[in-house]
């Protein structure tokens, strides 16, 4: 590999040997990764893949890594949110199986847990910093590195960055700060560093809903110059990540970040899409009292079913111990919303972004004041005298007051990342500047394996059944259209 590549900026190496040992547990519950180890190992379909990686750096992420590396590809990684890294896992992966913390012989890593938005934005343009090669596959939790790429080039065919406007966040003024760094560089390796790459990448791989909606907008604007694979809306990431991987992450935070009990409690989630049904089945389990926002009617609908009050949020902000946002939305919690809350009422968001709450107010009015209480977990006492207690900024509360997703329910997600990276770098002449969806039939493959390993016996049809119902014995048994 270049001689770049093995810089690399985390919280300390020592960590290293915890982070493997947390690694070595996990693959025991990936059964979906190291059955694509097995299978594409001698075959080594991703050699010749630098791959740009923007996802949470966690002990799962450490496993999707190492298959990915493991099956040919070269790659550069950052986590996708400030909170989300494990530090010990962001170690064990630059230190790598071989290597020692004074002798790393792992994967470059720009990542650690506490980034500010700076930090948070020159670890992104690591990612994409080869030397004297480009990167030429991408694979995002949230859109942010294929943004750079689409926006960098944008910006530079304009000859300039635009000037923030009053109005931006403070993260978009740091993204654009970053991106005018590397534009008015004197290095020549940065030189038009942005349309270089956008012509390099085969294609990029998305992880999350937001970022999948921002997709779809750049296809729709036709910005988008390269193609990009829906891993969402894969069925074995959405329905089981996204709802189950919910169920399990969201209580554990809670319960990491404040010690509240939380049966007999009245719970709000804003929003009741896969992660929110997530959210509700957890906290129903726990005997909470719970009513959801939304703002579709069909997911009202579903939540009514489910025995889940759907209000409005201005009629039950008041009554609520525990709020969850979960809409992938802008907007839900205003402060007009925070002032009618309960004292010392909990406040936490569950999809991708931090603009789901109105922290800008929390953080910059001169009539609120904040107490850490301890990492990620802040109390904010607003003008009418009443507290509340914000977790992780605003921010995933799931990944920045406890590590995420369980490995298993993660193994079904990064199976599907690893088979989508596949199938865009070998089939790259195949694709066009369009937002796919993974074939079904690798959908169906990543259940399989996970069918088996919980023990699972799945039934075969005969050929007469099979062609009663118009299918292959072999599937894919629904077609596009179905909704799971």
């Amino acid at each position: 590999m270049d001689a770049v590549a093995m810089d690399y900026k985390v919280a300390d190496l020592s960590l290293a040997q915890a982070g493997r040992h947390q690694i070595r547990l996990a693959e025991y519950e990936m059964p979906g990764l190291m059955q694509l180890r097995e299978e594409y190992r001698a075959k080594q379909p991703l050699r010749g893949a630098r791959i740009a990686g923007n996802i949470h750096m966690t002990v799962q992420t450490a496993v999707l890594i190492e298959t990915l590396t493991i099956l040919g590809a070269q790659v550069r990684w950052a986590s996708c949110n400030i909170f989300s890294t494990q530090d010990e896992a962001a170690a064990a992966v630059v230190v790598g199986r071989d290597g020692t913390p004074e002798n790393p012989q792992g994967v470059p890593v720009f990542a650690w847990k506490g980034e500010s938005l700076a930090d948070y934005w020159w670890c992104v343009n690591q990612i994409f910093s080869w030397g004297n090669q480009l990167p030429n596959m991408i694979l995002d939790d949230g859109g942010d590195a294929t943004m750079a790429v689409i926006l960098g080039k944008e910006f530079e065919e304009a000859g300039k960055v635009p000037v923030a406007q009053a109005n931006d966040s403070d993260e978009y003024r740091a993204f654009l700060a970053m991106l005018d760094e590397v534009i008015t560089s004197e290095n020549p390796q940065d030189k038009n560093k942005w349309t270089k790459i956008a012509v390099s990448i085969k294609g990029v791989t998305e992880e999350t809903t937001t970022g999948v909606q921002r997709l779809y907008q750049y296809e729709q604007q036709e910005r988008l110059p390269f193609p990009a694979m829906n891993v969402n809306d894969a069925v074995t990431k959405s329905k089981f990540d996204n709802k189950y991987g919910t169920r399990h992450s969201l209580i554990d935070g809670i319960n990491r970040a404040t010690d509240t009990l939380i049966g007999g409690k009245n719970i709000l989630i804003c929003g009741y899409g896969d992660v929110g049904k997530g959210c509700a089945e957890a906290m129903a389990g726990q005997g909470a009292r719970v009513k959801v926002t939304e703002a579709d009617p069909i997911n009202a609908l579903q939540a009514l079913m489910d025995g889940f009050p759907v209000v409005h949020v201005d009629e039950a902000i008041a009554e609520a111990d525990i709020v969850i946002t979960a809409t992938g939305n802008i907007g839900i919690i205003s402060f007009a919303h925070m002032l009618a809350m309960k004292d010392h009422a909990v406040l936490g968001n569950i999809g991708h972004f931090d603009n789901e709450i109105d922290m800008a107010s929390l953080h910059y009015r001169d009539d609120v004041t904040r107490v850490n209480i301890k990492p990620q977990v802040d109390e904010f006492t607003l003008p009418n005298g009443k507290s509340i207690v914000v977790l992780s900024e605003g921010r995933l509360l799931n990944l920045g007051n406890a590590t995420g997703h369980p490995s298993f329910v993660m193994s079904t997600s990064f199976a599907d990342q690893t088979i989508a990276q596949i199938e865009l770098f070998n089939n790259d002449g195949s694709y066009t500047n369009q937002v796919y969806r993974l074939p079904k039939i690798l959908d169906e493959k990543v259940a399989r394996i996970h069918v088996e390993a919980l023990g699972g016996t799945i039934t075969k049809l005969t050929k007469e059944q099979a062609a009663y119902i118009g299918v292959d014995v072999a599937g894919p048994f629904k077609p596009e259209h179905y909704r799971y």
